[in-house]
């Protein structure tokens, strides 16, 4: 088993007890594997709230493990950008801060990315041990079908290329060209590695609404996702 460094990366908009949260819940279970958290944050976005707690997580929790930054490009896209570009660590492992992605699975992934350093690994929704709570029933049965079809252009196996939960090599992540600044960025981040032959290994995870703020992908992004599929499929060239 590699001994490995982890950079994770907290997207925060107006999350507060949920960023608390999970910052907990990591740093108790991965303490010796995690070599820094990166919260990013947008100046124009970004509530008081939260920049009050980060503060206090930050100068006074966790001074020798949280460092804030601003993100430089817009939306989601840009704030996990911003954390690749100046990430430390030997991978890094890409979340939310609202508990939507359970915190208590990084352990699983740090664990697994030890014993397969060259790997992507992944959270699926979709495998025996995920699920959904809370989910709209439209979103689940347009998600499901999205998954059907990217795995037939992809000619792949991954059933949940959607949820951007997961742990990369960094030297991965920081060669390739990120285009998305939007939700479809999550997408882009496992569709370009599976064009690259990047081995993927996928843990079953299990998604739960977030419980405060409002989510920043509204229902009709959802789908830029198919042309950000398809321009990534058939026009992307990864030399």
């Amino acid at each position: 088993m590699s001994n490995i460094k982890v950079s994770v990366i907290l997207p925060v908009i107006n999350e507060t007890f949920s960023l608390e949260k999970t910052v907990e819940v990591i740093t108790k279970n991965s303490k010796d594997e995690i070599s820094e958290i990166i919260i990013v944050v947008s100046k124009n976005k970004t509530t008081s709230e939260s920049l009050r707690l980060i503060n206090n997580l930050e100068m006074i929790k966790y001074p020798n493990l949280i460092k804030t930054h601003f993100q430089d490009l817009p939306f989601i896209g840009g704030a996990i950008q911003k954390g690749f570009q100046i990430s430390s660590g030997t991978h890094i492992l890409m979340m939310a801060s609202d508990l939507e992605t359970d915190p208590n699975d990084v352990k699983k992934l740090i664990d697994l990315s030890k014993l397969n350093t060259s790997s992507i690994i992944t959270a699926n929704r979709w495998i025996a041990g995920g699920g959904f709570k809370k989910y709209n029933i439209i979103k689940y049965w347009l998600n499901f079908f999205f998954q059907f079809i990217l795995r037939l252009i992809f000619l792949s196996n991954l059933s949940d290329m959607t949820y951007g939960y997961r742990i990369f090599p960094a030297k991965l992540v920081k060669k390739i060209k990120w285009q998305e600044l939007k939700h479809p960025f999550l997408l882009e981040t496992i569709l370009k590695p599976l064009l690259m032959k990047i081995n993927i290994i996928e843990i079953p995870s299990k998604w739960e609404a977030r419980q405060e703020g409002i989510s920043q992908n509204s229902f009709i992004e959802n789908f830029k996702y198919i042309k950000t599929a398809i321009m990534i499929r058939f026009f992307w060239n990864a030399k």
